[in-house]
């Protein structure tokens, strides 16, 4: 008994441990943010809002936060559009090759990004397609494909095929079927793709640095001012800003996840969050 005791006691705090080493880093980012001072260390020399202010008026961080929006939000929207059709194919029909394919399509979750990155910048340019957002774009929902797929093919296999049928022998056609019974059902899951679609492909680095172009992303602009320390503060403001905005991001998405796993009956499976 007393042997099951210290290995309950030593699993608690290494689980402390270890979330205090991962989330450290980011709870220390609101702390700088709001110091006067430039040298990011201990002691703090007081409270400012200098930085965020700072971080407003940065011509060339507006120019790379409307590019990275708009990679972001095309991103999710293809890649849950695809995610759509993909999921209602691996859940709703048996075809030859199913099981590879699938495991095709989210290769990239598994994949190294750089790999994949590399890959892709020999073939845009082997193509003769000049980088720029669109083949961000292209990247991006490569990268977020897989994820919405996961989400996506919760909320499809978990639907019953009896509501489909019922609306067939009512009259409706399979795409009307689809419009009005399927898709309303499913809602809930495309909305938790969407987010978290959006959220990956927002902080994603890699994929927008080799891809890019000369267009800035809001990643690729926080990496070029690392370089300079008196940036390193305003950086800090922004980081704060990203860190609240994923975590808003993604508990909405968990959110709709779940209350669409709840209106379907299915189990909770954990989740993201």
């Amino acid at each position: 008994m007393s042997n099951r005791r210290f290995q309950g006691s030593g699993l608690r705090i290494y689980t402390v441990l270890y979330l205090l080493f991962l989330y450290a880093p980011i709870i220390l980012l609101p702390i700088f943010a709001f110091n006067s001072g430039t040298i990011i260390a201990f002691p703090l020399e007081g409270f400012t809002m200098k930085w965020f202010d700072q971080m407003v008026g940065n011509a060339t961080l507006r120019q790379a936060l409307f590019n990275s929006l708009t990679i972001a939000v095309s991103a999710s929207v293809l890649a849950t559009c695809l995610g759509v059709f993909a999921a209602r194919a691996s859940t709703r029909f048996e075809f030859p090759g199913k099981s590879g394919i699938m495991g095709f399509i989210m290769l990239p979750m598994v994949l190294p990004e750089i790999i994949v990155a590399m890959s892709l910048l020999v073939v845009l340019l082997g193509m003769g397609i000049q980088l720029s957002i669109l083949t961000v774009i292209v990247g991006h929902t490569l990268m977020c494909m897989p994820y919405s797929i996961a989400v996506l093919s919760t909320a499809f296999g978990t639907l019953d095929k009896s509501l489909e049928e019922a609306a067939y022998d009512l009259g409706e056609t399979k795409w009307s079927a689809f419009r009005l019974i399927t898709v309303p059902l499913v809602m809930p899951g495309i909305i938790s793709s969407l987010l978290i679609s959006f959220t990956i492909s927002l902080d994603e680095f890699i994929i927008a640095f080799f891809l890019a172009g000369n267009q800035p992303t809001l990643p690729t602009y926080i990496f070029s001012q690392l370089r300079f320390p008196k940036a390193i503060p305003m950086i800090m403001a922004l980081g704060t800003v990203l860190v609240a905005l994923s975590i808003i991001l993604l508990a909405l998405g968990e959110y709709f996840r779940r209350r669409g796993n709840a209106r379907i009956g299915a189990k909770p499976t954990g989740g993201f969050l």
